[in-house]
């Protein structure tokens, strides 16, 4: 497929993609991530052609217009969408395979100055959610899916899903719906809810065996709630 027919599929993309999109006027004036990779796609062919700082000018004015930060030398595959896109930053050396979601705050950035490949590799299929910042020459697998807010700085596995900062792969093999990010499970929540429970039978065990240590425990109590009362006093 040429330039002008991959365009053409990344505006009838933003159709498949959001059911909020019902009219040629939304298409136009609110939907920075469409027409942010549509002129990237320009840019990166006259980027490959020689024309470099032509193609960084272009992304630059882009970049005023939709602020989505991609550069021109960046690998996009067919049919990628930038959900919303304030935000989103894509590095030279990233690679985008064909069917990524991409939501609004997503950074592929680097973590090295080293010349190379130093930027995130995203494969096909792959769910960015917001805010993710995917740094490094690691891999997303196909159709994995990264958490909100998430920092992700190792591989994660084909159809996995990773959330959290450092983000952990929590589930494999279960991404069939990218949508369902309110299915995310709350790991920090988890772990505190343990850490509660486990104080609190380490608690019962040492009163139980002795009773200085509730005595003491008492005397504690009563000088923190002194002090909490002295500090709103």
């Amino acid at each position: 497929m040429g330039l002008y027919a991959d365009i053409r599929e990344d505006f009838s993309n933003a159709y498949k993609n959001d059911p909020a999109l019902n009219s040629k006027i939304d298409f136009l004036f609110n939907y920075p991530g469409v027409w942010a990779i549509a002129w990237y796609r320009v840019a990166h062919k006259l980027y490959n052609s020689g024309f470099t700082k032509i193609a960084r000018i272009l992304m630059g004015l882009t970049q005023i217009f939709t602020h989505i930060d991609i550069h021109p030398a960046a690998r996009i595959g067919k049919r990628v969408f930038i959900d919303h896109g304030t935000g989103v930053v894509i590095g030279e050396t990233t690679i985008i395979e064909d069917d990524v979601l991409i939501y609004q705050g997503v950074t592929l950035g680097g973590v090295s100055l080293d010349l190379g490949k130093r930027h995130p590799t995203i494969r096909q299929g792959a769910v960015l959610g917001a805010g993710a910042k995917i740094l490094g020459n690691i891999i997303i697998g196909e159709y994995a899916k990264i958490g909100a807010n998430s920092v992700v700085v190792k591989e994660v596995p084909n159809n996995a899903t990773a959330i959290g900062i450092p983000a952990h792969v929590i589930e494999k093999g279960r991404c069939n719906d990218p949508f369902m990010h309110n299915m995310l499970p709350d790991i920090n929540k988890e772990m505190f809810e343990y850490l509660l429970k486990r104080v609190a039978i380490l608690e019962h065990v040492l009163v139980k065996d002795n009773t200085d240590v509730l005595e003491k425990d008492l005397e504690l109590e009563y000088i923190y709630e002194s002090f909490i009362k002295a500090m709103k006093s």
